[in-house]
């Protein structure tokens, strides 16, 4: 009976890391072991002089920080080229219905696989946009911890927010 009880415990063990890749996540990383803190809300909608959007642009705006649109503190470095860039224009924006399953800091998803063409996690299917993707070069598409904002500029984008590396990408639902 004893050794039964030793292996339901040694299974309930193992098998708990499982429930840790879910929605929700509360385990948030706030610096160190090569996550970075998340932000607790997305950028506001950029009110100033739209950058210009070059192909060649440096985002590392001190040292050490990375040449990727990221996010330092509060600063979203990199959201700044307003709404009428022609890189982030949809023709049909939606058009495969808007993500409902939860956005900021309290809903730390796993990517599941597939690259920036199409990717997905949680059954949710996404593409990057074709602007940004030299911007996650370094991404793990089988289980990078994301985190999904609204983009207040660009209709039907969305900003996928990599918490391993502290850098975003505009990103586009393709559905379920």
């Amino acid at each position: 009976m004893k050794t039964i009880q030793i292996a339901l415990a040694a299974l309930l063990v193992l098998t708990v890391p499982a429930f840790a890749q879910h929605q929700g996540e509360q385990s948030h990383p706030s610096g160190g072991g090569g996550h970075q803190a998340i932000p607790s809300h997305g950028p506001k909608a950029f009110t100033g002089t739209p950058h210009a959007a070059e192909p060649k642009r440096n985002f590392s705006d001190q040292a050490g920080h990375p040449n990727a649109p990221h996010v330092d503190g509060k600063t979203w470095v990199g959201h700044d080229t307003g709404s009428g860039d022609a890189n982030y224009h949809l023709d049909h924006p939606f058009a495969h219905g808007r993500f409902t399953g939860g956005f900021g800091r309290g809903n730390v998803w796993r990517l599941g696989g597939g690259g920036p063409a199409r990717f997905w996690f949680n059954g949710w299917y996404w593409d990057v946009a074709a602007f940004d993707v030299a911007f996650c070069d370094g991404w793990l598409w089988e289980s990078d911890p994301i985190v999904i904002y609204e983009d207040p500029d660009h209709e039907g984008w969305y900003l996928a927010y990599n918490v391993r590396l502290g850098t975003y990408v505009h990103v586009e639902y393709l559905g379920t």
